[in-house]
């Protein structure tokens, strides 16, 4: 076996840093689409699950709650494991608990069963194969390009969404929810053959031409957790990535569930709100030019604008149910659901730079986590208080204000 790139022939032809590069991206790109894709499927599976079973709202989404709890509570852990035992294992661990998790929930007969396997498992396996292992790996390839290569990166959520909604949708027609998750799990296991058989050698080794052109101004100041939890920058970014995933994770649980009760037909509702994907690309492509032309603080300031524009249109949806109006919620809401990632991440990775960078950041991510899982989760029981979904749009717009606060206050999270 070649040393230089196992499972490889010896006498071949080295890549060009810069193609090895592109390859990685792609590679990441991938594992992010199928890892949000599979998560955000749940919101197709809600309403027949909810059915079958005769659960209320509150109970269906705490599933969805769970997986990005679970996720983001697995982030400083994945940070660590990859610093220590690098991406292979880490992405192979997170295939093979998304493929085990959809192939138990085909069976699931409970709720915490459902809550064990689609939630907890799945909500593990997207860890394992999602931002926080691509933003590290990606970092020793593209150094100073990284917001964008960062930008790309987090359009697979909107990939992920546009691929995996309509066909969970489709597939839940023709051969139910059962077999759908059949399904995605025998496909995920599948993968695990030639996601092993590359070369992860050479993935891991990162560009010599970044390592030699390093910042010269940079300083290892020797990062470690403690000292970084001690910074104010840490809690800033996560008090950001927290408030914002309880705004965005509060509605995106239950889009597809509200369209339907507007008024629209089911696959047209799922159908909808995948194309977001197509949006989230030139949203995130966006924010990040934005932030090279006009700063930071003024970019993200701008794409929480847009978001709440988004919200104002959801919630007139429900009054005037139209294309119109639903076009525009998909182009303003799903464009900018995920367009601070980038800067976050890139801002995150360049202020704690350094060998236990993976386990800094993935502490920060434990913020979305959080986020993610309390606000799907609030979302559902205040359906179920109200029954209806005024409260509901007026929490996600407390927690998008409290969200862009820190890119007022914070100096760190303006650069």
């Amino acid at each position: 076996m070649d040393k230089a790139t196992p499972g490889g022939d010896t006498t071949a032809k080295p890549l060009k840093p810069g193609r090895v590069a592109l390859n990685v991206l792609a590679l990441c790109f991938t594992l992010s689409v199928l890892g949000r894709g599979l998560g955000e499927s749940f919101t197709v599976f809600l309403k027949p699950i909810s059915e079958d079973f005769g659960w209320d709202r509150a109970q269906v989404v705490s599933v969805y709650s769970l997986t990005w709890l679970a996720g983001g509570l697995m982030a400083p852990l994945v940070g660590r494991l990859f610093d220590r035992s690098g991406p292979r294992t880490v992405y192979a661990l997170g295939l093979a608990l998304l493929g085990g998790s959809f192939l138990v929930a085909s069976h699931a007969q409970t709720l915490w069963q459902f809550q064990l396997s689609v939630g907890l498992c799945v909500g593990l396996g997207i860890a394992f194969i999602g931002n926080v292992p691509n933003s590290i790996l990606l970092g020793r390839w593209f150094g100073p390009r990284l917001p964008t290569a960062m930008a790309i990166l987090y359009s697979a959520t909107g990939a992920g969404i546009l691929v995996l909604l309509p066909a969970s949708q489709v597939l839940i027609d023709r051969i139910g929810w059962r077999d759908a998750y059949h399904l995605f799990g025998v496909v995920t296991l599948c993968l695990l053959v030639p996601l092993l058989l590359m070369p992860w050698r050479l993935f891991a080794s990162g560009s010599p031409h970044i390592a030699k052109k390093a910042d010269p101004d940079f300083v290892d100041s020797g990062w470690t957790l403690v000292s970084a939890i001690r910074h104010h920058a840490f809690w800033a970014l996560f008090a950001t990535f927290f408030f914002t995933a309880v705004a965005m994770y509060a509605i995106t649980a239950q889009i597809v569930a509200y369209l339907i009760d507007a008024g629209f037909p089911p696959l047209q509702a799922a159908t909808a709100w995948g194309f977001s994907g197509i949006v989230l690309l030139f949203g995130m492509l966006g924010i990040s030019t934005l932030d090279g032309l006009i700063g930071r603080r003024p970019s993200v300031l701008f794409s929480y604008g847009v978001s709440i524009l988004g919200i104002g249109l959801l919630w007139l949806l429900q009054y005037f149910p139209n294309y119109w109006l639903l076009t525009g919620f998909v182009v303003c809401f799903g464009s900018m659901i995920g367009s601070r990632g980038p800067l976050i991440t890139a801002t995150a990775l360049n202020i704690f730079r350094g060998e236990r960078v993976g386990t800094i950041y993935g502490t920060i991510s434990i913020g979305s986590g959080l986020g993610s899982g309390l606000g799907s989760w609030s979302g559902g029981l205040i359906h179920d208080w109200t029954h209806s979904y005024n409260a509901l749009f007026a929490f996600a717009l407390v927690n998008v204000v409290l969200g862009l606060i820190p890119f007022l206050v914070v100096p760190a999270l303006r650069r």
